[in-house]
This record gives C-alpha cells, sequence and structure tokens, in this order.
C-alpha cells in the first residue's frame, strides 16, 4: 500500500511538473533538448498492444490558409512538423459548420441521413445526435478501448441520453455548447438565457471553474488521463478544441509574437492559434513522455472554414465558414503516426470527414454491422500506402429548409430538381452547387492589414441575375473562379440526378423549435439536460363513449410549418 501511494504520488507529481515545464516552450533551446529525450523514451517503451491508441484532435474554425506549411504568417510550427513527417490531407473535406462536421466523423453518415441537414443544434432546442445511430466511440469500446472525450460536444444535450458519456465516451470533460467565454465558461444564448457549460462526466466542473483559458486547460486534462492510462491497453482520445472560434481570446503572451499585424481581430486568432500550436505540441509530448507514442495515430482536421469576420482566413480558396464554396468546406488535416508505411507525404486523394468512422474501427480490429449504412470509406491504405481512394463522390448537403434562392426553378434544373434548395455535390472531377451557397468572396491576406478586414480588397464576383446553378472543374480550378454550368449542360444533369438519388435517401429534417425549458436559470444557472419523460402530460381517459369509432372523420394534414420535420421531395 504505501509503495503504492508514493508511486501514486510521483505519478501526480510529474505529471504537474511535465504541465508547468511544457507550456510557453516552442523555440526554446532547452525544450527541444527535453523533446529530444522524449522522443528517445519514446522508443524505448514497454511492447506496444496491437491495437493503435487513436488521438483525433479537432479545431474549430481554422481557416484552410491559417497554418504555416499553407504559407501563413501565423507560425505554427508543431502543426508544421507533424504534418510533414505524416501524410498531409490536401483533397480533404469537411462541413460548413460545427454541428454537421461532428455529426458526420462520430456516425460516419451523411447529415441527411441523421436529420441534421440544417444549421447547427441550438442551446435551446430539444435536438440531439439521433439516439439511434451507432457511434465512433461505442464502437471502439466494444473492440476493448477506452474511450475518452475532451473539449467541445455541440451535438445536443436536451436529455440524459444525448450526453456524450451516454453516447461511447468512458469520460467526459469539456464544453456542450458550441461556443463561450474561454475562461469563465459562461454563455449567453440571448438576454436573460445565460449558463455555465463546462462538465466533467454529466456534472457541471465547478471545482474546475479557475479561470484557466480553455485551451490549456483542456491539453492539462489530455495529459492527466495518459498519465493515468495503462499504455498498453488501447486508447481513443477525441481532443475537440474551442480555439479558434469566437470570442477571440488568448493569454497574453501570446499577443507578443504578433503585434505587427494591425487587424485586431487577426491579432487575436493568431495568438489564438499560437496558443493552439503549442498545446498540441504537448499532447504530442505527453504520447512520448507515458509511451502511447509509437503504437498511436494522429489525426488532425479542422471542422469546417475560417470565419474572415473573426480573424480566419481560407485564401486562396473562395468563400468562408457556413458556406459549400471551398473555402467552407475544404480543410486543414493531416495524419502523423510511426505505423504509417509512407512518411513526408502529401495525399491528393478525396477523402471526407465521415471516412474516419471505418477507417478508425478498421485500424481498432473492430466490426462494423453489415446492416450499417455507411456513408465513409476505410481510406487508411490511401493515407497510409498511397493507394487510390474508394470515394469517388462527397454529397456535401441538401438543406431543403435553408433560405430558398429567389430565382430558382425546376426549370433551371431541366426539371430534374429545384435549384431553389441549396445544395452541394461533389463527383470526381465535378463539383455543382444549387440555390444559396452563402458569401462568396475571395479573400486575401492584404484584407486583414488594416483594421477591417477591409472589404475593398475582397475580390468579388457579380453573378448574372437569377443565376442558381454552378458548375467547377475542383481539379482543374480549386479555386472555383470558371463556372462551366453553361458549357456542360450534360455534366450539369448528371450531377442533377446524383443529387435527386441522394435525396430518395434523406430522412426528415430535425430542427425543433426552441424550449423555454432550456432556460439555466431553470437548471441551477448550468446549460444542461432538461427534457425528462415524467414531465409529459398524461391524456385524460376517455369514456367508452369517447373511445368508440367516428365516421367521416379526415385525417388532419401534416404541419410543414419550420420547426417541424421536413423533407425535400423531388417529386414536381
Amino acid at each position: 500500500m504505501l509503495a503504492g501511494g508514493l508511486l501514486a504520488g510521483f505519478s501526480v507529481l510529474s505529471l504537474l511538473t511535465y504541465g508547468y515545464l511544457a507550456w510557453g516552450t516552442v523555440g526554446d533551446p532547452e525544450s527541444e533538448s527535453r523533446t529530444a529525450k522524449l522522443e528517445e523514451r519514446g522508443s524505448e517503451a514497454e511492447p506496444p498492444a496491437s491495437q493503435p491508441h487513436l488521438i483525433f484532435i479537432l479545431a474549430d474554425d481554422q481557416g484552410f490558409r491559417d497554418v504555416g506549411y499553407h504559407g501563413s504568417e501565423i507560425r505554427t510550427p508543431t502543426l508544421d512538423k507533424l504534418a510533414a513527417e505524416g501524410v498531409k490531407l490536401e483533397n480533404y473535406y469537411v462541413q460548413p459548420m460545427c454541428t454537421p462536421s461532428r455529426s458526420q466523423f462520430i456516425t460516419g453518415r451523411y447529415q441527411i441521413h441523421t436529420g441534421l441537414q440544417h444549421s447547427v443544434i441550438r442551446p435551446t432546442q430539444p435536438n440531439c445526435l439521433p439516439l439511434d445511430n451507432a457511434t465512433l466511440p461505442q464502437k471502439l469500446k466494444e473492440a476493448g478501448y477506452s474511450t475518452h472525450m475532451v473539449g467541445k460536444w455541440h451535438l445536443g444535450f436536451y436529455r440524459k441520453e444525448c450526453m456524450p458519456t451516454q453516447r461511447g465516451f468512458d469520460t467526459f470533460f469539456g464544453s456542450l455548447l458550441g461556443s463561450g467565454d474561454y475562461y469563465t465558461h459562461y454563455k449567453c444564448d440571448s438576454p436573460r438565457m445565460c449558463g455555465y457549460d463546462l462538465y466533467e462526466n454529466d456534472f457541471a466542473a465547478w471545482d474546475h471553474d479557475n479561470g484557466i483559458y480553455s485551451t490549456q486547460m483542456y491539453t492539462q486534462k489530455v495529459q492527466q488521463i495518459l498519465a493515468s492510462h495503462n499504455p498498453r491497453k488501447p486508447v481513443f482520445l477525441y481532443i475537440a478544441y474551442q480555439a479558434v472560434h469566437s470570442p477571440l481570446q488568448a493569454p497574453g503572451k501570446y499577443y507578443e509574437r504578433y503585434r505587427s499585424i494591425n487587424n485586431i481581430n487577426r491579432r487575436r486568432y493568431a495568438a489564438m492559434l499560437a496558443c493552439l500550436d503549442e498545446a498540441i505540441s504537448n499532447v504530442t509530448l505527453a504520447l512520448k513522455r507515458y509511451g502511447y507514442y509509437n503504437n498511436s495515430v494522429i489525426i488532425y482536421s479542422s471542422d469546417n472554414g475560417g470565419q474572415p469576420t473573426a480573424g480566419g482566413n481560407n485564401w486562396p480558396l473562395r468563400g468562408s465558414k457556413g458556406t459549400y464554396w471551398e473555402g467552407g468546406i475544404r480543410a486543414v488535416g493531416f495524419v502523423h503516426s510511426p505505423l504509417l508505411k509512407n512518411k513526408g507525404c502529401v495525399c491528393k486523394e478525396l477523402i471526407h470527414i465521415t471516412d474516419w468512422f471505418p477507417t478508425l474501427i478498421t485500424l481498432a480490429e473492430g466490426q462494423i454491422d453489415e446492416d450499417t449504412q455507411l456513408d465513409g470509406y476505410d481510406v487508411w491504405e490511401t493515407i497510409s500506402e498511397g493507394r487510390r481512394s474508394p470515394r469517388m463522390d462527397i454529397l456535401h448537403n441538401i438543406d431543403p429548409i435553408y433560405t430558398k434562392a429567389k430565382n430558382g426553378s425546376w426549370a433551371a434544373g431541366f426539371g430534374i430538381w429545384n435549384t431553389a434548395i441549396q445544395s452541394a455535390i461533389r463527383v470526381n472531377h465535378w463539383k455543382l452547387l444549387t440555390g444559396n451557397p452563402g458569401y462568396s468572396d475571395w479573400v486575401p491576406p492584404q484584407s486583414f492589414s488594416n483594421t477591417g478586414p477591409s472589404r475593398w480588397h475582397n475580390e468579388r464576383v457579380s453573378w448574372t441575375a437569377g443565376k442558381t446553378v454552378w458548375l467547377f472543374n475542383i481539379t482543374a480550378d480549386p479555386y472555383e473562379r470558371v463556372d462551366l454550368s453553361s458549357k456542360y449542360p450534360e455534366v450539369v444533369k448528371q450531377l442533377l440526378r446524383r443529387l435527386s438519388e441522394f435525396n430518395k435517401t434523406a430522412v426528415p429534417v430535425r430542427y425543433p423549435p426552441k424550449d423555454p425549458r432550456s432556460n439555466p436559470n431553470l437548471n441551477g444557472g448550468v446549460w444542461g439536460p432538461w427534457f425528462k419523460e415524467n414531465e409529459k402530460k398524461k391524456k385524460p381517459s376517455k369514456s367508452k363513449a369517447e373511445n368508440k369509432p367516428k365516421k367521416n372523420k379526415t385525417k388532419k394534414k401534416p404541419d410543414r410549418r419550420k420547426g417541424h420535420s421536413l423533407s425535400c421531395f423531388t417529386g414536381k
């Protein structure tokens, strides 16, 4: 008992010491010396388990240009090094917003197959990732993995069954909402609708309310998990950082490096990204320190494109977060692992965020049920060995309740598709967009030279009135500068038919109206589950007369108003 206590005490002491030493060491000669020693220790670690440790790191709102190896003025030495030693994914796609990307990662299914086609899950909505969808952590647990999530959930929480610990994670430490203060962990959805949003498992983590910046706090939690787990047993770590999503906040010392950036939002964003890069360095060092690294697969991804008004930059891609232009959906991504057969490579094969579900389960030697209808593919051989991707297309989305394009019509869609509907699809080299794709400017780096971003520097295109269909050869024109829809009408028709085929498999949209019971003031000042089964109103028992069948009663038509289940039908 005494020996065990001493060992436990030493472990905690070493973790705390390591945690304090690790911060603020990027570019420090002593830090580099410690890193080399850790790498040497990692090579002498105990024989690993056959199943690899899986570490998925998801950044929030990182722009396509906002990494050193894409030419950014923001220095990201850790990301650059990990990517250079691994495989850079340069034809990698996610969804344009938070909830859609996270739902597709964790289920391997398109939004049209989970009912989350529209927008994101709002804090006040009685909505969450459908409970009948198997999740990645559930499948990995079946394969013998310990599963842990640290960071931002944003997949709904209105009932307890929606919480991360009920969806396959052994432990959860993080936030339930889409954004919040990085220090206080409070979020206001509207006036008098504010609450605390930091959880440990199923309860508010008041004990951790110490004003620690979330990027650093989440990294310390990851270090604790790695220090306490046995590296000979497989672990899945889903680290969903809050950074670099607004509000734009960062510890003061990270601003010093970017005083030359005049644009205040860009400077704050740069500071946040610098802190995130350092955090990922510390996660990597912890993997080496505690004996996980040699048998690990580290995947890094942004959840969507950057938001220029909040400091993000997607140049030279078009558009931004929330749009189906390449700037909203083409993401920074790479895989770093000693298990890769080919390292130091660039993968230009088509890969989508749904592909991680089958890829990681296969790596974990897990099982995917035969009747599971996935939209993702196992792309490990594509990444590790340079083979062709099994993926030939991506349904970026079909959103039947997004604001309709005023001039869209069935005629514009050749009678195959109503082009008023927002949709986007990629098939081989071709990409088709219909409806209202969203903000379409190109935002070059000089847009951030002033207090702006100044739209005077943006490149803008004035489309002819009534345009609701665009076609691009993305391989030849990744910046979407040359619309080919009028030149290749047969290609447009083929892609419209593919959209129509996908739409036949769509489930109704889940986007319920606000529930006043969600107010944190009714829940101890905390955002959290509010729906309870016993709160359902009991229907009064009917008398015998009422139970008699009534003649000539017509069925009530289903309500198709916003907030009720909808689907997009292709019949004219």
